[in-house]
């Protein structure tokens, strides 16, 4: 992804841009462990979640042991977990979202504090211990005594999977997953299915699915509009197609990405941009975020003002940092947040 951390994959400029977008933010601070996963009811320490016990949505729904189709074959979960660890992009916020806060998490974004974004805020009752993304501390995953590691939106990369399953079972990336690319819903019912959760990650992904529905209605101007979902870094511009999550999410609106883009993909998530061939980012919309540079580096190019999208003002640069990691982060969790924010934008921007 170009906000903040993305994907680590050869993105659009191999590994300098990996290292460019990703390293520097992959580092989180060490944070105290010992929390137990458990059951979100605001009702402080001592409350059963303190003590660990499962939620009442688990005992209702849990039919242990549970088996997960996974990209490495399928997971066994053999008793309803209350130690997990959640290390893929948006796995922490997904298990939040059901009721269960993971003793061990990877801050993607480099939040700080519990790792979430402002949108879970509260929603643990102890810090979790931070663990690094694209490198886990295995370590420290083992200290924490984990029955779970919950990786669902990762690398997809066997000897990562290898070295957690020595630690718990290890939920990777889905069957036929790979690269980052696994869908939200997909993640909610992965991580539903591995906390014995079914009938509420359902739930969870059938309300969400309503809310895009209802935000598609209430703006057909952006149906078949062609958009751009881009970005510049310190490596360049560069812009994301289909298969990851912020295309999915604006897909999920009406429009349609970009063909040029969508011409050049591969597999990696994303299609680097030199400024030569600036116009391919030229679309009906135009939706872009600046990573490690000010945004005036975009707003402020001659070359991209130039762009007929752009002259016109169908421009979004999204310059509120919450806003761009609510829409980077799409789970189940983060999108009222970022509907609530990306959706204005959007009409604002093809209104004019």
């Amino acid at each position: 992804m170009f906000t903040r951390v993305q994907r680590p994959t050869a993105g659009f400029r191999g590994r300098s841009l990996l290292r460019s977008l990703v390293l520097p933010l992959a580092t989180a601070a060490v944070l105290a462990s010992g929390v137990t996963a458990c059951s979100s009811d605001g009702s402080g320490s001592g409350s059963a979640a303190a003590a660990g016990a499962p939620s009442t949505a688990g005992a209702r729904d849990a039919a242990f042991p549970v088996s997960i189709p996974t990209k490495f074959g399928d997971v066994t979960v053999k008793q309803k977990p209350t130690r997990v660890v959640a290390l893929g992009w948006g796995d922490a916020e997904t298990a939040l979202a059901l009721g269960v806060q993971p003793v061990g998490a990877s801050d993607w974004l480099a939040f700080g504090g519990d790792g979430v974004g402002p949108w879970a805020k509260g929603r643990y009752q102890k810090k979790p211990e931070i663990i690094g993304t694209l490198e886990p501390e295995y370590e420290k995953i083992a200290a924490l005594r984990p029955d779970l590691i919950l990786d669902t939106k990762s690398s997809g990369d066997q000897k990562r999977y290898d070295n957690l399953s020595k630690i718990a079972p290890t939920v990777d990336v889905p069957k036929g997953g790979d690269q980052y690319k696994t869908t939200w819903d997909v993640q909610t019912r992965m991580v539903a299915d591995a906390l014995g959760l079914k009938a509420e990650g359902a739930r969870l992904v059938a309300a969400a699915k309503e809310k895009f529905a209802k935000a598609a209605a209430a703006h057909p101007e952006f149906h078949g509009r062609t958009i751009t979902v881009g970005a510049l870094s310190g490596a360049g511009y560069g812009a994301y197609v289909s298969g990851v999550d912020r295309v999915d999410f604006v897909q999920r609106l009406g429009f349609r990405n970009n063909p040029a883009i969508e011409k050049r993909a591969g597999a990696a998530f994303s299609v680097s941009v030199s400024r030569e061939n600036l116009n391919l980012l030229d679309a009906d919309v135009l939706l872009m975020t600046h990573i490690g540079v000010p945004a005036s580096k975009i707003t402020g190019d001659r070359l991209y003002r130039e762009l007929p999208a752009v002259k016109a003002g169908h421009s979004v640069v999204m310059d509120d940092q919450n806003v761009s990691q609510a829409f980077a982060t799409d789970s189940v969790l983060s999108m009222d947040y970022a509907l609530s924010k990306v959706v204005p934008l959007l009409a604002k921007a093809l209104a004019r």
